[in-house]
């Protein structure tokens, strides 16, 4: 068989290790990585030695194989890529894998479904026409570019400006809430520092630290979100919308400007101060009272209640990033170690836990400073903990010794998320997914669902215009020329663009990454069905399993695409194979990413020698449907 780009990677590794360089930053320093892994160990170990345990196996090259693709890229490997990896024989091809994968698209496509499901991102958004296209597009760059998760909280809490400009696109983090600016603070809290609010919006509250007048101040900090000149329009918006015109075209280009160019936009920097709300119901202020900004804990932040400011935003991100002692550190670390090892040192993850109240407190504290020392870049984090004996125990059936965390004694089996299951599916049926280029920023200009002005004007070059008028009568003089323009041209025609609004991404049965599909998934496509967020809330998915995935794995993708799919990738792996023997053998690696025992070659056997060429589809079948493909080691 011929070398891949496994083998080939593999081999530059090893060449490469005698060579790193003295003076590199700790993330790009082979030796710095090495030690932090070996750090992680043997905290571990003493963790075992507290509690008198026995110190798990290592798990075999087939699991290690299933687990580290599954858990660092969201799909099995290829049969091609899981035979050259069980062939090499080299000690440190583990290393070798780890680094393979870290860099590989396939990292940064699983990476964004955990961005997505944890930012909440989605296409659309209810109550307008236009999309949050360019926003999620910022989203997935940002993984794809290893963005440091301090510059990405920054860029995402301190934004402000033009939603198309992929500059400032970031500003969809607060746009994609509009009008609920409270509701974003609290989910700001609970993802970027662990801290749940979400209670004192109405009231003190009784479980937590936060009183409501607490909230308020530091809701303060984002208050006076606008848009950018979207005034300038609003009458004659108002007159549009409350004319007879609302079913012509007049309207409808009108709502391109109103929804598409200013409701994508993000202006005010965040005004310091805020009045409490008129149910305010406690004696240290009254209704209505104005408060000045104020951070709850940490190194303490104020704005003025005097004056109001521009600013408050980005003062928000740099406490939170920098001023919260070890708060936003310990969180991403916890999470990620959760997204590696299948559970966080201390659950749940979006619930900060100061390192002293842990079952280890010495652990925490580690990591948290490790994910300062590597500044904050999640993938060299990742690489380490993939390479920790810790990853690499064998399984335990058992539940954890530890209610509020993770026991660290072996990985909890767990089923595989809805989209680890269809980016696996979609690697058996057409070999690396990775291979397929990946979703573009849709910039086109829309009208009624249609493509209009295509290769004369786009999205962002239509709002960077628009930003740019200064008063009433500009935007409609710009108004009348655009809808002159639109009325001259027309839709597309072009099939290339009329190909555009019916795209892979819009097909439910493309087989694309899950990354690549609409989000969230339509309610009947597969990823909804095996509980993919709809976007609506932080950590939204669910693994619970129901009766309409069985019927699904029965009668859908699986067969259409698998079973009797004749000419799906799985099945180009029995090209060349000797016997019946080796035939069992591949399907058993493409599909569980291990040969089967003597006692499974027994019964498929038996299955072929009853049912000839459609035993192999049987088997395929079984597999797939099977525990030890849905869930993970």
């Amino acid at each position: 068989m011929k070398i891949n780009a496994i083998c080939a990677f593999w081999v530059m590794f090893i060449l490469s290790g005698a060579l790193a360089a003295q003076n590199l930053k700790p993330k790009d320093n082979p030796k710095f990585l090495k030690s932090a892994t070996y750090r992680i160990d043997q905290l571990i170990a003493g963790f075992y030695r507290s509690k008198k345990l026995h110190i798990p196996t290592v798990t075999d090259d087939a699991t290690f194989l299933r687990r580290v693709f599954l858990v660092s890229i969201g799909r099995i490997p290829t049969t091609e890529e899981a035979l050259e990896f069980l062939e090499i024989t080299d000690p440190n091809k583990r290393e070798g894998l780890v680094d393979y994968l870290l860099k590989s698209k396939g990292h940064s496509s699983h990476m964004t479904n955990w961005a997505f499901d944890l930012l909440r991102v989605t296409d659309g958004r209810m109550g307008s026409t236009t999309s949050n296209e360019p926003y999620r597009h910022w989203v997935r760059s940002a993984m794809t570019q290893n963005m440091p998760w301090d510059e990405f909280t920054k860029r995402l809490i301190a934004s402000s400006g033009d939603g198309w400009d992929r500059e400032t696109a970031a500003v969809g983090y607060y746009t994609r809430d509009r009008g609920m600016p409270l509701d974003n603070l609290s989910n700001t809290m609970r993802v970027f520092l662990g801290a749940r609010m979400e209670c004192a919006q109405c009231h003190d509250d009784p479980f937590g630290k936060t009183d409501r007048h607490d909230f308020y101040q530091l809701a303060a900090f984002t208050h006076g979100q606008t848009t950018v000149g979207q005034d300038y329009m609003a009458p004659l918006w108002l007159e549009l919308r409350d004319s007879k015109k609302q079913q012509g075209e007049e309207y409808r280009v009108a709502q391109i400007l109103w929804d598409g160019v200013y409701g994508m936009s993000l202006g005010g920097g965040g005004e310091g101060q805020i009045h409490l709300p008129t149910d305010y119901q406690y004696r240290d202020a009254k209704p209505g009272d104005l408060v000045g900004a104020h951070t709850p804990f940490g190194t303490t932040v104020r704005m003025s209640d005097k004056n109001v400011s521009s600013d408050g935003r980005k003062k928000l991100a740099d406490w939170m990033t920098s001023k919260t002692d070890e708060q936003f550190s310990e969180v991403i670390a916890n999470r990620m170690w959760k997204r590696v090892m299948g559970k966080g040192v201390y659950e749940p993850v979006d619930e900060f836990t100061p390192a002293a109240k842990t079952v280890y407190p010495a652990l925490v504290s580690y990591l948290g400073s490790l994910m300062i020392e590597l500044q904050y870049d999640l993938r060299a984090f990742q690489s380490v903990l993939l390479r920790t004996r810790t990853f690499q125990f064998a399984t335990n059936p058992s539940p954890s010794s530890i209610e509020v965390g993770d026991d660290f004694h072996g990985r909890k089996i767990e089923r595989l998320s809805s989209e680890q299951i269809w980016d696996s599916l979609v690697t058996l049926a057409i070999g690396d997914p990775d291979q397929i280029a990946p979703r573009s920023l849709d910039d086109h200009i829309y009208l009624g669902g249609k493509a209009i002005l295509a290769g004369k004007k786009t999205m962002s070059q239509l709002s960077k215009e628009v930003l740019a008028l200064k008063s009433e009568q500009e935007v409609r003089n710009y108004f009348v020329k655009f809808v002159s323009e639109v009325s001259r041209t027309g839709v597309s025609d072009d099939p290339s663009m009329m190909a555009m609004t019916s795209s892979r991404s819009n097909d439910k049965n493309a087989k694309v990454r899950a990354s690549e599909l609409p989000s969230p998934p339509p309610r009947d496509h597969f990823l909804y069905l095996f509980g993919s967020s709809d976007r609506e809330v932080v950590d939204g998915f669910s693994r619970e399993p129901n009766v309409g995935q069985v019927l699904s794995l029965m009668n859908g993708f699986v067969q259409r695409e698998l079973v009797n799919h004749l000419k799906a990738h799985l099945y180009e792996s029995l090209e060349g194979a000797s016997s019946e023997k080796e035939k069992i053998r591949r399907l058993y690696i493409a599909i569980l990413s291990r040969p089967p025992n003597d006692e499974e070659i027994s019964w498929m056997l038996e299955e072929i020698k009853k049912q000839g060429d459609a035993g192999y589809r049987n088997i395929v079948s079984a597999l797939v449907m099977s525990s030890e493909f849905l869930f993970l080691q």
